[in-house]
């Protein structure tokens, strides 16, 4: 008897649950367009550094101070 190989399952239950609707009505399973995330995750790696730079010393201790008050308050 020869078994099927059956396709891995998303771990995220909200694309788990569209993927179902979308085979039992029969739409088309939308796919990320790989171009569009590799931009969005070079955005993303940059972003952070950048702000810092643009940010003032004092501001940056403003920001560390309001972080480590929020994260020690707890």
């Amino acid at each position: 008897m020869v078994e099927k190989k059956r396709k891995k399952q998303p771990a995220d239950i909200n694309i788990l649950a569209s993927k179902i609707v979308a085979e039992v009505t029969g739409e088309p399973i939308k796919e990320k367009n790989p171009a569009a995330v590799a931009l969005g995750r070079l955005g993303g790696l940059k972003g952070g550094r950048a702000r810092a730079e643009k940010l003032s010393a004092k501001k940056r201790k403003e920001i560390a101070q309001k972080a480590a008050q929020s994260r020690w308050s707890k």
